[in-house]
């Protein structure tokens, strides 16, 4: 009895869902911001007597977007992460600040601030010995405590290095460079990195996950 209440409570947390869907809307928003900016870049709209040119426009967009489609995943899949809730609490805290003084800086921080905030989460947890990252990924990644501690260790540098990166483009360069590098480099950056971690997911893997391989 108590099997099979386990196994329902476990399909109940974790539905399956069309990888299409689910990359529509995690990777929805942001497309749509690209290609949103690309349109009305050269733009101005007024509004309320005030102007704002295209960024902040497309911004103004974005916020709600990635709000739906954060609420929609989860209803989809029955379950929503720390990241993504703080990644649109940012977003509508950073982008709404933006809009309201009509200063396109502090849409542009905002990755900074995510991905310090992720550093930080992920510090305190390894000076409490524990790898964070497992609460997230265990249930698709099974994988030893030190295993998880490796890439919890590895993930906090790389997520310091990706907000100094952030702020390097966006005070240097141009709005299309940032955006490009919002849009594409920051998504390949995380990519790559988790390629490059397959060593450590191979060596420390459980014997469940190795069996399931």
């Amino acid at each position: 009895m108590a099997d099979t209440t386990d196994t329902n409570t476990q399909d109940t947390a974790e539905k399956k869902v069309n990888p299409w869907l689910r990359a529509a809307l995690e990777y929805g928003p942001i497309i749509a911001f690209f290609v949103g900016y690309m349109l009305v870049r050269d733009m101005s709209f007024t509004v309320g007597g005030r102007e704002y040119q295209g960024f902040l426009a497309v911004t103004a967009g974005f916020i709600p977007l990635q709000a739906i489609c954060t609420f929609l995943l989860w209803r989809v899949t029955g379950k929503i992460s720390a990241i993504q809730i703080a990644t649109v609490v940012l977003v509508a805290v950073m982008g709404g600040i933006s809009i309201w003084l009509n200063d396109e800086r502090f849409i542009k921080m905002k990755p900074t601030i995510l991905y310090v905030f992720f550093f930080l989460i992920l510090m305190f947890g390894i000076l409490r010995g524990q790898g964070y990252i497992k609460m997230i990924m265990d249930h698709t990644v099974p994988m030893s405590d030190e295993g998880w501690m490796i890439i919890t260790k590895r993930l906090a540098m790389f997520f310091a290095v990706l907000a100094v990166l952030n702020e390097v483009v966006w005070r240097t360069m141009s709005t299309d460079m940032w955006v490009n590098f919002k849009t594409f480099g920051l998504p390949l950056a995380i990519f790559v990195f988790f390629m490059t971690q397959s060593g450590v997911f191979q060596k420390y893997g459980t014997d469940e996950d190795k069996a399931d391989a």
